[in-house]
């Protein structure tokens, strides 16, 4: 698979027949040699994807991009507070992306790193800290063209069930072109700003993408509990906070699996 307009975004591309995990290759990478910021791997072929929670994350070969983006808040002087906005704004720019490609859909980012249309997965976010403590691989994967019989579940989705225009061999880098070129003009807002600007600035135009916010949901925390409650906003750190109650009381959320409720 070649990813020329892919490529010319990226400060260096490497592009894999097949892998395990682009996220770990990227680790590996980052381990044995120096690499610029905005280095990216990519693949049509995961094995061994990784989800949040260590849940894994496969599809039929050539059917899905997975691709993951070195960043280096460290270099930005970026503090670890605002780092918890970094797999949302990593998921708002491949939801501006995929309403390009698919812009009769619905597409929403669900917090805090799943891309919706119409209301199914389409694409999920894994931001890593690597082991240098100053960089972060961005992972992603993207369903292009499973077909419905091939969905692990029936909440997920791909572009070529939404419509996408020329499903092609050419879609991975043409949907991996709009990402990356998303990703770095966020990124370089964030980071170039001060601080109190740029969570301003990203919290508006994540809350504006956001399908979550306004909604009643349950969030299943790491812990086992649950917590019942209407979508609010988001704190400083992106941390979602709920609503609980009548009383005015509101919880702060920092990770957990969000289900979106609907009551007739």
């Amino acid at each position: 698979m070649e990813f020329p307009l892919s490529a010319a975004t990226a400060a260096r591309f490497v592009a894999l027949d097949e892998t395990d995990s682009t996220n770990d290759d990227l680790r590996s990478l980052a381990a044995s040699e120096p690499l610029p910021e905005f280095t990216v791997i990519a693949t049509t072929s995961q094995r061994a994807g990784r989800g949040r929670l260590g849940r894994t994350w496969a599809a039929p070969a050539g059917t899905s991009l997975a691709a993951s983006v070195l960043l280096r808040p460290h270099d930005a002087q970026l503090e670890r507070e605002r780092y918890g906005w970094i797999p949302l704004l990593a998921g708002l720019a491949m939801t501006r992306a995929v309403r390009r490609l698919v812009p009769a859909r619905e597409v929403g980012l669900k917090w805090p790193n799943d891309v919706l249309i119409d209301g199914r997965k389409v694409c999920g976010v894994l931001s890593e800290l690597l082991p240098d403590g100053n960089s972060i691989a961005v992972g992603t994967g993207l369903n292009l063209t499973i077909s419905e019989q091939e969905l692990p579940v029936p909440t997920a989705t791909s572009l070529l069930i939404a419509d996408v225009a020329n499903p092609d061999g050419a879609l991975a880098d043409r949907a991996l072109a709009e990402y990356l070129g998303d990703l770095k003009e966020l990124w370089g807002a964030f980071t170039s700003a001060d601080a109190g600007k740029a969570v301003a600035e990203l919290r508006a135009h994540v809350s504006d993408a956001c399908s979550t916010l306004g909604r009643e949901v349950r969030v299943d925390l790491p812990d086992g509990s649950a917590l019942h409650g209407r979508a609010l906003g988001f704190d400083d750190s992106g941390r979602l906070r709920i609503g609980i109650g009548s009383n005015g009381r509101s919880q702060t959320v920092a990770a957990g699996d969000v289900t979106h409720l609907r009551y007739e």
